[in-house]
């Protein structure tokens, strides 16, 4: 089975993290690594993320050098056979995931790269 690894860069989105997070654990697809990397928010959105913490796999809150180097820091600890980012202001359409593992799945995954 394929695996996808998410992963949410954020600093201080409390208006717009929960809805994020809820598009990423709220997909139907079980195969799902989710990362979420905190540039070391000072608003609530560790709070929120925090709420949701038993369906994340991986949280890191630190400072970091900005936006890529957070994601970076993503795709270092990604184990996935698809990595996808999601900004802290996105969101996924419901069953997307699905649509996402058809369209890989007559591609040899270790040997391309997408985006």
């Amino acid at each position: 089975m394929i695996t996808i690894s998410i992963i949410t860069v954020v600093l201080n989105a409390e208006k717009s993290i929960e809805r994020t997070i809820k598009s990423v654990i709220g997909q139907p697809y079980d195969n799902v690594q989710y990362i979420i990397i905190d540039g070391g928010s000072t608003d609530g959105t560790l709070d929120i993320i925090n709420k949701y913490r038993d369906n994340i796999d991986i949280i890191v809150s630190e400072s970091d050098y900005g936006l890529y180097h957070a994601m970076n820091k993503g795709i270092e600890l990604a184990t996935g056979d698809i990595i996808g980012m999601i900004n802290a202001d996105d969101y996924y359409y419901p069953d997307i995931f699905k649509d996402v593992i058809e369209s890989f799945k007559d591609v040899n995954l270790e040997s391309n790269i997408f985006f």
